[in-house]
């Protein structure tokens, strides 16, 4: 074992990585991460779908009330600046009053403000119930993704943690379901007030966390002694000594990897409804194509991650999202094709997720780990939030293909070298005083 120097000033410990295949990390389990994983796998899924469900009515949203594309992406874009806000906020209630508990408030509150949306009786009611709803969504990635990673062993943290993250194509799956479903059944009037209706699943989840899932022991153990000592995490503490250049890079790196994600999948439905020429119906098994790739580029990104290394993942696959939006964007393919080309489309736009949440845990010492592992996805989440509106916008000027393509391109860039610039954090073991 060998000890690396963490931005924090303490030394980490860190673990040879020996059986690197994919299930090992489900086969050595015990019962309190098997819960933990499968909670935490269901949050995030249900938290995809509530989600992905706005881009999927946005078409009917316009269409109904007559707003233009760059006012509907400002719904998506408040709901993501909202989710950088409730993030931040619910990684420091994690580090003071707990992971778990801050995980089901999290789940509550953007369950309930879904079901808010379905009742909405204007744009502008709309764009308040989803900023709302936005507070809890950012949150629950925060507290969810610093319990998996502290909950977790060091050996099996990124495909455990990673896999987590796949949960989010099944969600999206899930809410292209609904669409089909819904939108084949009911009229577009009613059918989208019921996919947000749906959107309130998540509030079920509450039940099975209470009952299952513990509070991780290093979490535990380092509040402890912080009350004790009456050193309690400061709010602004991660942006002081050697943690504000760790700070300022995974920000750059959390906006420039879901800045490229949003301005995809935001409009992509759009896009292929307008531009390609196809219904609502029948674009779902387009979409069913991106999501299997993003399904597979989870699970794939997972393995690697503990295989290759969290920084090599985010290279490979911030390169790979840029050649295949540009060839999916700009090139004169076929309809046949562009459904081919959404497999390895979703596979490179999602697959160095699975990388993000044990990368961001190692990154900070546990007392300032949700502070600052909230703060800096959801800091690029609230960047991200602007690509969709601006997309929106300058789709009016060169076409949505073109807007979708320079601002993903831009933003997987920004990834790319922001990641370089960060350590290497594979097999980091996490104690309660670092």
């Amino acid at each position: 074992m060998g000890v690396a120097a963490e931005p924090g000033g303490a030394g980490l410990e860190q673990v040879a990585i020996e059986d690197a295949s994919l299930g090992a990390f489900y086969r050595s389990m015990n019962p309190t991460e098997r819960h933990t994983f499968w909670a935490c796998a269901a949050g995030w899924a249900l938290d995809g779908m509530d989600f992905m469900i706005y881009p999927l009515v946005i078409g009917t949203i316009i269409s109904l009330w007559k707003v233009d594309a760059g006012t509907a992406g400002l719904a998506a874009t408040v709901t993501l600046l909202a989710s950088a806000l409730g993030g931040w906020l619910a990684g420091y209630l994690a580090d003071r009053i707990g992971r778990v508990l801050t995980l089901q408030i999290t789940i509550l509150w953007f369950s309930f403000f879904s079901l808010v949306c379905a009742f909405a009786q204007s744009f502008e009611q709309l764009l308040v119930a989803r900023a709302l709803l936005g507070l809890g969504f950012g949150g629950e990635w925060a507290a969810g993704a610093v319990l998996m990673g502290e909950t977790i062993r060091a050996q099996y943290r990124g495909r455990a943690v990673g896999s987590v993250q796949s949960g989010w194509a099944i969600g999206w799956g899930m809410a292209v379901l609904a669409q089909a479903l819904l939108f084949s059944w009911l009229p577009p009037e009613s059918a989208w007030r019921w996919m947000f209706a749906v959107g309130a699943l998540p509030a079920l989840l509450v039940f099975y966390l209470r009952r299952y899932v513990k509070e991780p022991e290093v979490a535990a153990e380092t509040r402890a002694r912080a009350a004790a000592t009456g050193d309690r995490p400061r709010i602004w503490e991660i942006f002081s000594g050697p943690v504000l250049r760790t700070t300022i890079l995974a920000s750059l790196a959390a906006a420039g990897c879901q800045g490229g994600y949003y301005a995809i999948t935001t409009w992509l439905p759009r896009f292929l409804t307008t531009e390609r020429g196809l219904s609502i119906v029948s674009s779902t098994g387009y979409l069913a194509a991106l999501i299997v790739g993003s399904f597979a580029g989870y699970l794939v990104g997972a393995w690697l991650a503990d295989r290759l290394g969290r920084r090599p993942l985010f290279l490979i696959f911030s390169l790979g999202a840029i050649a295949v939006i540009l060839a999916y964007t700009q090139l004169p393919l076929s309809n046949a094709v562009l459904w081919v080309l959404g497999f390895p489309l979703g596979f490179f736009a999602s697959g160095y997720f699975s990388g993000m949440g044990a990368f961001l845990t190692e990154l900070y010492p546990t007392r300032l780990r949700g502070s600052g592992q909230g703060f800096c996805y959801n800091f690029g989440r609230g960047i991200g939030a602007l690509f969709p509106a601006l997309v929106g916008y300058l789709s009016g000027q060169v076409g949505l293909a073109s807007a979708i393509a320079i601002f993903a391109a831009v933003a997987y860039g920004v990834f790319f070298l922001a990641a370089f610039a960060l350590p290497e954090t594979r097999g980091r073991v996490l104690h309660a005083d670092s």
